[in-house]
């Protein structure tokens, strides 16, 4: 069935005829949001009797979806890309396009508009609702269609964690006319923008804060032309004052700061509730280096608007810019949390066959796609919690692992137990309680305080009973002493043998009467000690007295608050990212020192090249992420993050020699688009400073073969063509 493929289209063949149109139809209530990306479903035939239709499918998103004409017609592109499988003396059977069916979802109005086509014969739009039913398509339908699928290819452009196969990414907008209408459709649509919905950490989207304002942000923000942002919300802003936090951001993106001053100024007056345009100021303040003025916003954006995650977070950042550790802990421990919900996506169909193309001679670059021991890793590895975060808890962690590289571990925990009731306090003052009223047992304080510990969290992030594992998953401490262990500050060291653990267990034993050993298996003597976060005070101490330590302050209920449960967790899940960088870094430092080369597998660099980056160590990072590039592993992630950096440093030969693989693995999926994309971005960065001539010919001087260096042009060209600053020199 290989003449039935496409030459360089990748398509899903289907086990019934119109399943996956079946299966769309079925999940359009589903889809909360955006949509996911359009569906292309097309039936085969060879026009013989005997011969079986067959169905294939594939998803593509850039496509004008303006009127049924443009849709028809890239179904119609598709009849010519079927491969010739004709002999010399006699032609095989050859498979022709018979008809074709192009949906997209339009988010506004929530319909999915189809488009039938016969060939040779005619074409049928229509609109399918969320039961099924069937409607005629509309002027308005269309335009709403046309943007709801703009915004889908801005945003869905370099999303990394939005995946699926046989998924076309084309370039949404080629020509500055293209651009034109896309505006005017912005335009006309933008009081509708909150239909489309808002990125997981907005919990209520609004005419500024939504899908349709992210994607116009992103689209001209990622090429430096705020300009046209700024013509857009000029025009919008008399009939929605809101919209002057967007056009003062545009401002400042275009260096005009008095102008966007003097905008913010204006509408502060007029709407003096907007969080939007008071977190706009704090950005401002904060890059003048005026956080105490910032600080007085920010709780002002809270009071406005207490239940968004995003004013709190705002606010948490400000705190440890000054310095106010305990005030930001406090801060991120009140921040609103929300499920996440993730993109909108297709339901999951077996096909019968899976047609993936290679797509043209960039992608020869790029090393087998095939398992290999570079990617498998250490379990210990393949366990840590952190990279399953999302949304708002990624965010929130994002914050706890800047104030942790900012004041350390130690301090961090020192921070926590001063703010926070810890267990052994809120046992004791229940035991009090008891004590006081020994005849009933459930006082009215008893109550609060089991309510209290139902609705957060008191413990400390690791139970002072439990054995933490090591690195083969063993509990370092057996039942039987993990009382008598593991009180409350344990010191995880590295050890060289059995005979030094067992010496120094013996000797934390008798110093402090706590302190749990913690096999990390590394041969290494010292390494940096991480004080494990177990709770405030020793489970074990016989009376009240002497359960607070002399350098702890009398406790009470009303100088302290709950920890929520979930900032527990994350305090859980940084613990684990801190010992492992612990780990890893002691390794590294024994190697260096016995003169031994350090060797992990291709997925470990990559791994501890992400655990770098989420514990702001970006050098370390980067040279995982360089030792990842000497495995022949199959991986993305190492050449995008490297491609970021060295944008970042203004290095413009490794930024290319990095974007020539960056470009091969997004071809190589089948992302045929030049903007917006990571490497357009970074390009576009770099010409700022050096000019876009500078690295053209930078690009000459690689040597590139002819193909790859069309495409890596191309991203120029889009400069060219939109005049992106640096295109003239």
């Amino acid at each position: 069935m290989a003449d039935a493929s496409f030459k360089d289209v990748p398509e899903l063949f289907e086990v019934e005829l119109t399943e996956s149109l079946v299966a769309r139809t079925e999940s359009l209530s589903t889809f909360r949001e955006l949509g996911p990306p359009d569906l292309v479903h097309v039936l085969k035939s060879t026009g013989r009797s005997g011969q079986r239709d067959l169905g294939s499918y594939h998803y593509v998103s850039g496509v004008d979806a303006s009127s049924s004409a443009s849709l028809a017609a890239y179904i119609n592109s598709l009849t010519y890309n079927i491969e010739d499988d004709s002999g010399w003396f006699s032609k095989g059977t050859s498979w022709k396009v018979k008809s074709g069916c192009y949906c997209c979802f339009n988010a506004f109005s929530r319909v999915d508009v189809r488009v039938d086509v016969k060939i040779p014969g005619g074409v049928q739009a229509y609109v399918v609702d969320l039961r099924g039913e069937r409607h005629e398509a509309t002027p308005e339908i269309w335009q709403e269609t046309f943007l709801s699928a703009i915004l889908r290819a801005i945003l869905y452009s370099d999303d990394p964690t939005y995946w699926l196969e046989a998924y076309r990414k084309l370039d949404p907008i080629t020509t500055p006319e293209g651009e034109l209408r896309f505006l005017q459709a912005a335009e006309a649509l933008f009081m509708k923008g909150w239909q489309v919905g808002s990125d997981p950490e907005i919990q209520v989207a609004t005419v500024v804060s939504n899908h349709l304002t992210a994607a116009i942000m992103k689209y001209f923000g990622d090429s430096g032309r705020y300009q046209h942002a700024a013509n857009l919300f000029e025009k919008i802003l008399a009939k929605e004052p809101e919209v002057a936090s967007l056009l003062a951001r545009s401002y400042i993106g275009m260096n005009e700061e008095v102008k966007a001053v003097q905008i913010m100024a204006s509408a502060i007056k007029q709407t003096p509730q907007s969080y939007t345009l008071l977190h706009v100021q704090c950005d401002f303040l904060r890059a003048k280096g005026k956080y105490e003025w910032a600080l007085k916003l920010a709780r002002q954006a809270v009071n406005c608007a207490p239940s968004e995650f995003v004013t709190w977070e705002k606010l948490t950042e400000i705190y440890i810019d000054l310095g106010q550790y305990e005030n930001a802990l406090l801060t991120l421990n009140s921040c609103p949390m929300f499920t996440y919900n993730g993109r909108d996506a297709h339901r999951n169909l077996n096909p019968a066959r899976v047609h993936l193309p290679p797509k043209g001679a960039i992608v020869e670059i790029l090393p087998e796609r095939v398992k290999t021991e570079d990617d498998e890793a250490d379990p210990a590895l393949l366990r840590l919690p952190a990279p399953g975060l999302r949304g708002t808890w990624a965010r929130a962690y994002s914050l706890l692992t800047r104030l942790v590289s900012q004041i350390g571990w130690d301090e961090l925990l020192k921070t926590r137990s001063s703010v926070f009731v810890m267990e052994e306090e809120y046992r004791m003052q229940k035991a009090q309680a008891e004590v006081s009223s020994p005849r009933r047992g459930d006082s009215l304080q008893g109550q609060k305080a089991d309510r209290a510990d139902d609705d957060a969290s008191t413990r400390g992030v690791v139970s002072p009973t439990q054995s933490a594992p090591d690195e083969e998953g063993q509990g370092a401490v057996n039942d039987t002493d993990s009382e008598t262990l593991a009180n409350a500050d344990g010191l995880p060291t590295i050890r060289i043998s059995t005979e030094s653990a067992r010496e120094q267990a013996a000797a934390a034993k008798e110093a402090n009467g706590h302190g749990e050993p913690k096999e990390n298996g590394i041969k290494d003597s010292a390494g940096n000690a991480l004080e494990k976060p177990v709770q405030a005070a020793a489970e074990n101490n016989q009376d009240g007295e002497g359960g607070q330590g002399a350098s702890q302050e009398p406790f009470s209920f009303s100088n302290k608050r709950l920890c929520e449960r979930w900032l527990d967790n994350l305090f859980m899940v940084l613990y684990e990212d801190l010992r492992v960088w612990t780990i890893f870094r002691a390794e590294v430092a024994h190697f260096k020192t016995q003169h031994v080369a350090y060797r992990k597998t291709g997925l470990e660099w990559e791994i501890l090249g992400d655990l770098g980056m989420r514990l702001h160590h970006k050098e370390e990072a980067k040279e995982a992420y360089q030792r990842c590039l000497d495995t022949p592993r199959y991986s993305y992630k190492p050449w995008s993050k490297l491609l970021d950096m060295y944008a970042e440093e203004g290095d413009i030969q490794r930024t290319l020699q990095v974007a020539v693989r960056v470009a091969a693995y997004q071809w190589g999926e089948y992302a045929e688009m030049t903007y917006p994309t990571q490497i357009a971005r970074c390009f576009f960065k770099l010409g700022q400073i050096h000019g876009h001539a500078k690295i053209s010919y930078t690009l000459l001087s690689l040597g590139l073969p002819e193909p790859v260096l069309k495409i890596m042009e191309s991203y120029l060209q889009y400069g060219r063509v939109f005049k992106v600053e640096g295109y003239d020199f």
